[in-house]
């Protein structure tokens, strides 16, 4: 048996390495043997609890192995997993319950009473199924599936959707990315052809980012397809993570940018032995060139940008390890194979090198569409199969993108066009600075003014003068900041982007345009 479909992943290597872990989070393991034996049960539960095919199941807590035997069962089942994203408040998972339809809602002990409350704000019955406990009004996981009976299975299909990730909601609500067999196994292909993604069964791979966002899913997918091991570490903690890698001896790993720089800022990372690892994987928001050039030497090992999107199966470009050099630690690289990467002008027409425009993706990673959102999807997936990212970049003669920022992030001053992401790049590297986010503020003159929030580093904060002069001297000086604020952290959603919005509002209080 092949891996076609990420299904075929359990049975496959129970068969050929059935005492290997493949999972294993918190001191729990799980071997591939054990992954098949469960997520037929599970698969058996479903289908004992009613869910039919193309039925939604829903997720919602920390992330662990059990994850896993539910999301294989699912599949097996011919279902679709939709994890909620676990930090979202109330009203907010409520709507994704509302809106996924599902019946079946599986939830970990640190989320009881919200999944309690939640399901008393959904207009149906919905039944809490508790993983690793149990509680009044929750049934046990374990306890179902291990009464369940394993069922003979239908083939999977490709056009069946098999797991619904929900936007993070950053404009407007939250929308079910529908991903199908047909996408990922566009995406068991595809890694296979991506420099340093090809994982070897003898490699751990570490998950750091949750399992509702789809570098958590898909770097899992990534270790288990060729039977490797697969270590979860639920909750991100700096100290924790370089114990892992060391003790463990990760191989792989995937990090947001803003993890990279903890991690580079941790007391504990110059004892840390990183010797095993063979490549940190990035991605979900911009990185400045000097976090980068800090990590390279730090870690020692290969370095990979992804740039793609829920919407693309996590799938667009990558910037290789070999690449990772010069001006090209600006760039997040070249279009995966057999995907197609394009920068679109206002009129929708290909942009010309250099000109900056909306980025699109097409190719077999491109999702199946908005769940229940025929118009969502019509704005976003062009009748040709281009799907259109919302992110402004650009192409260089050689055919890498550089990625600007979000088109609705752009601010306008006087007229010219600022993406924040290149500000941020340029004051990052200055001393004093740990952090730091360009929003643009309102001005009477230019109608936006540019201002940098600042996290200081914890030796001590820097001179506002000196951010705005280290600025200065690396971009233009209508780009640069005019003014500088401090603040103790920025907030960040669970892609680890930076909510500028929650930055933009109090300078925005009381105007009548809040621009972006």
């Amino acid at each position: 048996m092949t891996v076609k479909f990420l299904s075929h992943i359990p049975p496959l290597h129970a068969a050929e390495r059935g005492d290997a872990i493949a999972l294993q989070c918190e001191g729990r393991t799980l071997t591939y043997a054990e992954l098949d034996a469960r997520s037929r049960k599970a698969a058996g539960l479903l289908i004992a609890a009613g869910v039919k095919p193309g039925e939604r199941v829903a997720w919602l807590g920390r992330s662990r192995e059990t994850f896993f035997e539910i999301f294989f069962g699912a599949t097996a089942a011919r279902a679709c997993l939709a994890p909620i994203n676990s930090r979202l408040a109330i009203p907010e998972i409520a709507f994704i319950l509302q809106d996924s339809g599902a019946n079946l809602l599986f939830v970990t002990p640190d989320f009881f009473t919200t999944a309690q409350v939640v399901a008393a704000q959904v207009d149906r019955p919905i039944r809490l199924i508790g993983v690793g406990g149990e509680a009044e009004g929750i049934e046990s996981y374990e306890a179902l599936r291990d009464a369940a009976s394993a069922p003979d299975l239908a083939q999977p299909v490709a056009s069946d959707d098999i797991l619904q990730l929900y936007t993070s909601g950053t404009t407007g609500l939250p929308k079910g990315v529908r991903l199908n067999n047909a996408n990922y196994s566009a995406f068991l292909d595809l890694r296979t052809k991506v420099e340093g993604f090809n994982y070897s069964p003898d490699d751990t791979v570490l998950i750091v980012l949750p399992l509702f966002h789809v570098a958590g899913t898909n770097i899992s997918f990534a270790g288990l397809a060729p039977g490797g091991r697969v270590v979860i570490a639920p909750d991100f903690s700096p100290a924790e993570v370089l114990r892992l890698i060391e003790t463990e001896r990760v191989a792989h790993v995937f990090l947001v940018p803003a993890m990279i720089n903890m991690l580079l800022q941790s007391p504990q990372i110059a004892a840390t032995d990183l010797s095993s690892l063979k490549t940190v994987a990035y991605g979900a928001s911009p990185i400045s060139e000097a976090v980068l050039a800090n990590a390279k030497a730090q870690f020692g090992c290969g370095f990979i940008q992804f740039y793609g999107m829920t919407e693309s199966a996590g799938g667009g470009t990558f910037l290789a390890p070999e690449a990772h050099k010069g001006d090209l630690l600006r760039s997040c690289g070249k279009a995966w194979p057999h995907m197609a990467v394009r920068i679109l002008d206002d009129d929708g027409n290909e942009a010309g090198v250099g000109e900056i425009g909306e980025i699109a993706i097409q190719g077999g990673m491109v999702m199946a569409g908005y769940w229940n959102r025929p118009e969502a999807t019509a704005e976003t997936i062009t009748p040709d199969g281009w799907l259109k990212t919302g992110d402004a970049g650009y192409r260089d003669a050689e055919g890498y993108l550089y990625v600007h920022d979000r088109v609705k992030d752009m601010i306008v001053s006087g007229g010219e066009n600022i993406y924040p992401a290149e500000v941020e790049n340029a004051i990052l590297g200055c001393p004093g600075v740990a952090d730091a986010a360009v929003i643009g503020v309102p001005d009477d003159r230019w109608g936006e003014a540019v201002k940098a929030i600042v996290v200081p580093h914890p030796d001590g904060a820097p001179d506002p003068a000196a951010v705005i002069a280290w600025a200065r001297e690396r971009i233009a000086g209508y780009k640069a900041p005019k003014s500088v604020d401090f603040i103790d952290m920025l907030p960040r959603n669970a892609s680890g982007k930076v909510l500028r919005r929650e930055l933009r509002k109090p300078y925005w209080e009381g105007r009548a345009r809040n621009v972006g």
